[in-house]
Parts: C-alpha cells; structure tokens; sequence
C-alpha cells in the first residue's frame, strides 16, 4: 500500500493494478491464440479448389472472358445512367440560370455517348466471340 502523508493514493495503485492487469491480459490472450491455432490448422481451407468450386475450372476461357467483359460493361452501364440523371439533377435544380441548364445539358450528352458507346462495345465483343466460337467448333 503506498501511503502519502496519511492517505492511500488511488492513482498509483490504479495505474500498478492496470499494468498487471494489461500483462495478463495479453499473456493469456497469446497463448489461447496458440493453441486454439493448432486444434483449428486442420480445419482450414486454403482456397486451392475455389476456381473448381466457383466453376471456373470447367468453363471455357472464352464463356469466362464473355462474363466478365459482360460484367464490365454492365457496370459501366450503371455509371452513363448516374451521369445521365445527374445532369437531370443539375437541370431540376437550376433554377433558370442558363450557364447551369447549358451544363446540366452536357453532361446528359456525355452520359447519353457513354452508353452509345457501352452499347456498341458489347455489339463488337459478342460478335467477335461468336465468330471466334463458330470458328472454334468447326
């Protein structure tokens, strides 16, 4: 017990209890995480059958690179229609002014060629992989 001048100082004591405590706490900690990680090693799966599991193991390169090309596009997709209403937000909320209308009008254009050109894109990718397809199966 620490005394000073007749009375028990509480900091001192609180600071010793905490670092004891923090020690302990961490002693115990590491060595449940010891051997809780051994008993769980055998029960870990590392990930070397996922492309199987996933179906990426059994498709074509060809039915893959379609996929994910489709889901590019998709997403860009997405992206021109939130520019799109974007601009449509900005046109609402110009109040008349006409530098904000011109701007609102641009950036419909742009998402408007966004998703002419998404759109032409997924025309030439679908084309030239069923024309590489066809060529494939013969």
């Amino acid at each position: 017990m620490i005394l000073y001048q007749g009375q028990i100082n509480f900091d001192n004591i609180k600071k010793l209890n905490f670092r004891h405590m923090k020690k302990i706490s961490v002693t115990l900690s590491s060595l449940a995480a010891l051997l809780v990680g051994k008993v769980a090693l055998a029960q870990v799966d590392w990930g070397m059958d996922y492309a199987a599991n996933v179906g990426l193991g059994t498709r074509e390169v060809r039915d893959v690179a379609t996929s994910v090309i489709q889901t590019l596009l998709g997403v860009l997709g997405i992206l021109a229609l939130v520019i799109i209403l974007i601009g449509g937000f900005r046109w609402m909320t110009a109040a008349g002014n006409e530098e904000n209308v011109a701007a609102a009008k641009k950036t419909i254009a742009a998402g408007i060629i966004g998703l002419v050109v998404i759109f032409f894109a997924y025309a030439i990718v679908a084309f030239v992989f069923n024309v590489v397809g066809g060529s494939l199966n013969t």
